[in-house]
């Protein structure tokens, strides 16, 4: 059996920003920079690209902004694209 979820922490890079499509559906997108921590004090920094749908969208783009933390839970899904080059 397979099985997808992903939690992630992190803080967001931008404002998230309400759209609607088609048929009225609310939707967001943005981008979330989730700090990858060592022993050490060194931190590498991973940048996810997040959709949110409906009520969690409209949640969202009320009560979060550029630079707050939050936390996110759902599936993850890779993309891929041909270059022109």
């Amino acid at each position: 059996m397979a099985y997808n979820k992903v939690v992630l922490m992190g803080n967001m890079v931008e404002n998230p920003e309400l759209k609607y499509t088609g048929n009225n559906i609310p939707v967001t997108s943005f981008r979330l920079a989730v700090a990858r921590r060592f022993k050490s004090e060194d931190a590498e920094t991973d940048f996810f690209s997040v959709v949110a749908w409906r009520s969690t969208a409209e949640f969202i783009c009320k009560h979060f902004s550029k630079g707050k933390p939050i936390l996110v839970s759902g599936s993850l899904q890779t993309r891929s694209w041909t270059d022109n080059e």
